[in-house]
């Protein structure tokens, strides 16, 4: 047996049987652990200084050197245990692009919805001469959700909920549709604790804007574990949901296409016009988690009665 073939035999031993929130923790090290070699050549180039907060010019570069290793990272623990990507619910299926923009198409509705309910009753405005800004920013926003909201979902409802499981979502129960039909408390631990992670997380980039938008991003959290457990353990709603939420919000703010008016309190429009920092955003989840909902009742309906 060579080298190569030990350590991978060591690696795929530890992978299987280390307590899942040990593997999690080794995974996250491993990333920045790949990423600091990148990071830091970076953050001279761009003059950044930890704990100076980062400008959304010199976020970018650094966003994009930790994003691309994190597939490749997880491509290889997958690999080393005899997985694909399909393990951590991105299928080569074409079904998953159609969910995709299924989630997509939910997401957009959702902020038209709430920020047309707010324009309604005029606590924002819209900035009608910025609306030619949006043909420079669509198409960039656009790619930007796509890839942020993959990669994320590919970790946190992916490799992290699978992980917390105690192995991949489709198996962590001997039939899949009793796991429908039957949700298990595994499942819901998992989910809070791997959309808790998420949230925290994303302090990262940013403490005072973000610290009160983390009950909102574990809420997001859990509303694209439902998303995946609706596609019964595949990722491709979830990820339209995150990359269709991101690509609307990030849209509006480029192109500077809403005011707030200030007729209601920052803690209903959401403090430093982040929604899911207020009470709107929180709506917007919690509607689009009662449509996911009733999509998981059919599911349920259909599923329950092969099952039985």
């Amino acid at each position: 047996m060579t080298l190569f073939d030990r350590a991978a035999s060591s690696l795929l031993l530890f992978f299987t049987q280390a307590h899942p929130m040990l593997r999690v923790i080794c995974f996250f090290i491993a990333w920045v652990g790949c990423w600091l070699p990148i990071a830091i050549p970076i953050a001279l180039a761009i003059n950044w200084h930890p704990p100076k907060p980062l400008a959304a010019a010199q976020k970018l570069p650094l966003l994009a050197s930790l994003y691309l290793i994190a597939p490749l990272l997880l491509w290889g623990i997958a690999g080393v245990e005899g997985g694909s990507f399909s393990t951590y619910g991105l299928p080569p299926n074409p079904v998953v692009l159609v969910s995709l923009g299924l989630g997509f198409g939910l997401a957009v509705i959702s902020l038209v919805v709430i920020f047309g309910i707010e324009w309604a009753l005029g606590w924002i405005s819209w900035q009608q001469s910025n609306w030619r800004q949006l043909k420079s920013v669509w198409l960039p926003t656009l790619l930007l959700g796509l890839w942020i909201g993959g990669t994320e979902e590919l970790i946190f409802r992916g490799f992290v909920l699978n992980s917390l499981m105690g192995g991949g979502f489709k198996e962590a129960s001997a039939v899949s549709a009793e796991m429908l039909v039957k949700p298990t408390a595994t499942l819901w631990v998992a989910a809070a604790i791997s959309s808790l992670i998420f949230a925290v997380l994303h302090l990262v980039w940013e403490i005072r804007e973000t610290l009160p938008q983390i009950p909102g991003l574990w809420l997001m959290g859990m509303v694209l574990v439902l998303a995946r457990l609706c596609e019964v353990g595949d990722l491709g709603l979830a990820w339209g949901l995150h990359a269709g939420w991101i690509w609307g919000l990030a849209s509006i703010d480029a192109a500077g296409l809403i005011k707030y008016t200030g007729k209601a309190s920052v803690w209903i429009t959401g403090l430093a016009g982040k929604p899911l920092a207020g009470a709107v955003g929180i709506l917007c989840l919690l509607a689009t988690a009662a449509v996911l909902w009733i999509m998981e009742l059919n599911l349920l309906a259909s599923v329950g009665e092969k099952f039985y």
